[in-house]
Order: C-alpha cells, then structure tokens, then sequence
C-alpha cells in the first residue's frame, strides 16, 4: 500500500527568490535531472500568487498586520511538499489525482487553523515522475495581545512549538486523505525505523549522486568468451567440462562480485559516516536556531519594558507639568491679591489721615510701624520676624 507523504521546510525572506523561480517555472535551466521540461505544460495552480513570494508576503503582512517583530534570521514562510509514490497516482488515475491535492491543499487551510489567506502559492508538478504539490504558507497563530485583543502573530516558531509537531501533522494528514476516501497508509515513525529523513536534493549532495549515476551509466558487466567446442577435446570434455566452466566463467563472475560487494560496503560506510555529519550539522542549526529564537524573544521583552517605561515617564512628565502649571496659575492669582492688599492699604492710610487731619502719611506709617514692630511691607516683615528667631536662638 502507498503512504500519505507530506514534509515541511522553514524559509527565511533571502530564501524565497529562489524557491519562487524553482516552484512556478520562471528558470530556463534546472538542476534536477528529472524535470522534464516539455511536460511542464501540465503543471498547474491549486493557488496561484499575484507577485513573486517576497511581495506576496510583503502585501499579506500589511493587509492583515502581522504583530511580532520580525528579523533578518526569522523563519518567515514554509513549504509542505505533498505526494506519495508513482503506482499511486498511476492506479488512481488523473481526475483522482487533482482530487487528491486539491483535498491536501484544504487541509492545509484547515490546520491549526490556518486560513487559506495565508497560503502564498499551491503549484502541483506533473513533469516529473511523480506528481507533487509544492505548498507555500505563512505560519501565522491566532492568538491574543496582552489586553486580551486578537491577533493574528507571524510566529514559526510558535506553529511549530510541539516537540512532536511534524508527528502530529504526518497523524493528522494521513486521517484527513484516508478520511476523504483515499486508501493510504501512515508511514511509520523515525522512532521505529530508525531512518533520518533527508530531501531528494540532500541524498543527491551526500552520495554524489551525479557523479555515482555516471559511473555506473559507463560500467559494462562483460562475460568471458564462451569456449569454441571445436578446441575442446571431445574425449575430454567430460572430465573439463565442469574445470572449464569454473575457471573461465564462475570464478570470474564470483571475483567480480566480490569485488562490487567489496566497493558497495566501502560506500554504504561512506553514507553513513556523511549520514552522521549531516545529523550532526542539523543538531547544531536546532541549536543556533534555539538561541537566535530565545535571543530574539529577549529583545522583544527588552522592547516591551523600554516602551512600558517610556509611556511611564510620559505619564509622570504631563503629570509633574500640569502640577506646575496649576501651581502657577495660584501663585498669580496670589500676587494679584497681594498687590490689590498693598493699593488698599495704601488707599486706607491715606483716607485716615485725611478723614482725621493727621498729617503726612509717611510719619504715620512710621509711627505704625515703630510702635508695633510690624512693617507693611511683606517682605521686610518676614525678614525681621526671621532676624529674630536667630537672634533668640544665639541667645
């Protein structure tokens, strides 16, 4: 039985060029030996994008605000490449086939809820030998701001964030296509096979695929000479007969396997060995990946307290200038009750001693103010008052 095969890959903005002119055709010429370019005629777009995937995501993140901050490192777009194996789609046949993914391309909408506004393009190949669907999406989650507010946040990270996420997703897309009536089974998991998936081009890179298919396109398997049986002794033949079939044609058939089985060993190690250094490479990325994740996360926090501060100090700001304008506001109100004190002060000297024939209004002032030790200025009272204070402290 034929399996529900779906594989996903992270991309970074400098990625998507390349990836737009590879999925939608736009290059002449193709490192993939099996494109073959005078089938491309029959590819075609479950989802087609208006612009290449670098102003499609442009255009997407404006028109739905994308919150989260978003980095030169950050993984910005997936890719799902969609398939199972030839005698599938041989057996299915054509209608079946564009029912198949265009069934995945709904899945896709419908994972974690997703949406299909999300999805940038969904171009299936046929000129290869097996049909496939190259689906790319932003991994965009639904969730809420710190007020409560939906939003919607382009987040790679966070879509991913289940240690067994892409488990969960092979479970999930093998019961939608079984559940829509394709017979298909689930393959089985890393855990139980004990096999590092790896892309087409990635086996190609670690084998030297090129190279190895060359080779073994030159190599001829040639048998020794079959005998003349007219240089063969007739009366001797019987006792020969096996001795000559040995030595001219088993024994070199069996040292020229031998050798194959020798050279088949040496590079099934070599695979291995290259095998284990890709593995490792990859647990390094995870890890640089952590880091620059948990280092952006960080930012975004530092981010967060500068602006919470910044609103803080604009508060306490406005608060401190509206005190002071009020305070102000009094203090002038004061001083024009304080002048309007001295003008009817002044004004009521004046009138007694004119009411009461007491002559000048300086020498009753002065009077006033020797008598009673106050002074009708305001300010040389206080300082007198000031004055003696300290001279009774001295004291």
């Amino acid at each position: 039985m034929s399996y529900a095969i779906i594989r996903n890959t992270k991309y970074k903005r400098e990625n998507l060029k390349g990836i737009f002119r590879h999925n939608e055709r736009r290059n002449k010429n193709y490192s993939n030996d099996n494109i073959d370019k005078e089938k491309s005629y029959l590819n075609y777009s479950i989802k087609s994008p208006q612009y290449s995937y670098e102003k499609e995501f442009d255009r997407i993140r404006e028109k739905y605000n994308f919150k989260g901050q978003i980095k030169k490192v950050s993984n910005i777009a997936c890719e799902y490449i969609i398939t199972s194996d030839h005698d599938f789609f041989e057996r299915i046949g054509e209608e079946e086939t564009k029912r198949f993914f265009e069934t995945a391309y709904k899945f896709v909408a419908e994972y974690k809820h997703l949406g299909e506004q999300y999805i940038i393009s969904a171009k299936v190949h046929r000129d290869e030998q097996t049909p496939h669907m190259h689906l790319i999406f932003l991994p965009v989650v639904h969730t809420t701001d710190k007020k409560g507010n939906s939003i919607d946040k382009l987040a790679c990270s966070e879509f991913w964030k289940a240690k067994d996420s892409y488990r969960q997703l092979q479970d999930d897309f093998y019961k939608y296509m079984v559940e829509n009536g394709f017979d298909l089974q689930r393959g089985l998991p890393k855990e139980e096979t004990n096999r590092q998936h790896y892309s087409v081009e990635e086996y190609k890179k670690i084998t030297n695929f090129k190279q190895t298919k060359e080779v073994l396109k030159n190599m001829k398997l040639e048998l020794p000479d079959v005998p003349n049986l007219e240089d063969i002794n007739v009366n001797r033949l019987s006792k020969k007969r096996d001795e000559k079939i040995l030595e001219d044609i088993i024994k070199p058939k069996d040292n020229m396997i031998n050798e194959l089985y020798k050279d088949n060993l040496i590079l099934q190690q070599e695979l291995s060995r290259q095998a284990r250094i890709v593995e490792k490479a990859e647990k390094y990325q995870r890890e640089r990946d952590k880091i620059m994740e948990d280092n952006e996360n960080l930012h975004n926090e530092v981010e967060q307290i500068n602006a919470e501060y910044k609103q803080k100090e604009n508060d306490i700001e406005w608060k401190y200038k509206s005190k002071i304008k009020s305070l102000e506001k009094e203090n002038s109100h004061l001083h024009k009750i304080i002048d309007k004190f001295y003008e009817t002060i002044d004004k009521f000297i004046h009138w007694i001693c004119k009411r009461f024939d007491m002559g000048v209004e300086d020498n009753l002032i002065r009077d006033f103010q020797k008598e009673t030790n106050t002074f009708l200025d305001a300010e040389k009272q206080i300082k007198y008052e000031e004055r003696e204070k300290e001279i009774e402290m001295e004291i």
